[in-house]
């Protein structure tokens, strides 16, 4: 049986191998083997068929990998602490915060009655500059907010309340994930509750709160607080002696 020895390009008409222009073939002696030449030329020809076909496909993948990357959203966390978590928040951050909260009343300032409570609230805080007092353990930002508040007096009587106040608060800096802080707000009030302390209906609220935020992410914290409320219409109405109560919230702040 006889094998033949081409030399590209190899082309195959009805049966018949042509190799090149005006070339004959010739014939070597073979054991029903092909000879090494013509593997060498087979796999040449294929190598160039298929190389642009690999080579597109590569392109193809590459040029996907990047479009995907296009798409990707990658939370921009460097903007909110310029250098580093817990080195100072950068000013004009946003944030939202939910709070849960209970507290116990106090027979102090006048009133005569414990007026024991429980609340929620959101509350809107915005960094009103950049860090202050560099160099100093007191290192922080400042912080307003305002914060729209609900609740309940569960004893001595069940009654409702509700509550809008802004705030000043102080964040402490401390280079780590946990960020102390100091809280004032003064704002106005309705509840239910009335004599002897209150006077039912409209109501002054001063609050005064310490508490320590630990930031899980970059951007997402949760927050533990010790609170101070105190209730009354400053003399608009009467009875006027007051509502105080000290209590804890709970809650977490998404940052922006």
């Amino acid at each position: 049986m006889a094998a033949w020895v081409i030399t590209p390009p190899i082309f195959q008409l009805g049966g018949h191998i042509v190799c090149g222009k005006n070339k004959k073939l010739e014939p070597v002696a073979g054991h029903g083997r092909l000879g090494l030449k013509t593997v060498l030329a087979g796999l040449g020809a294929a190598t160039l068929f298929f190389s642009p076909s690999v080579q597109a496909q590569s392109q193809t993948l590459s040029i996907g990998s990047a479009s995907a990357d296009a798409f990707v959203l990658r939370p921009s966390n460097a903007d909110l602490w310029p250098n580093g978590v817990g080195q100072g928040i950068k000013s004009g951050a946003q944030s939202v915060s939910l709070a849960l909260g209970a507290g116990y009343g106090l027979k102090i300032l006048g009133s005569t009655q414990s007026h024991d409570l429980a609340w929620t609230g959101i509350s809107y805080g915005y960094m009103l500059g950049s860090v202050e007092g560099e160099g100093h353990w007191y290192r922080g930002n400042w912080e307003l907010r305002a914060e729209l508040f609900g609740g309940a007096q569960f004893s001595p009587t069940d009654d409702w309340l509700v509550g809008l106040a802004p705030h000043l608060r102080y964040d402490f800096m401390t280079g780590t994930r946990w960020i102390p802080y100091l809280d004032a707000g003064a704002g106005v009030s309705a509840t239910g509750i009335g004599p002897p302390d209150l006077s039912h209906g409209f109501e002054f609220n001063l609050q005064a709160a310490a508490g320590v935020r630990w930031f899980i992410k970059d951007n997402l914290a949760i927050n533990v607080e010790a609170r101070y409320l105190h209730m009354s219409c400053a003399g608009l109405n009467s009875p006027n002696l007051g509502l105080n109560n000290v209590g804890g919230t709970v809650g977490i702040s998404c940052f922006f």
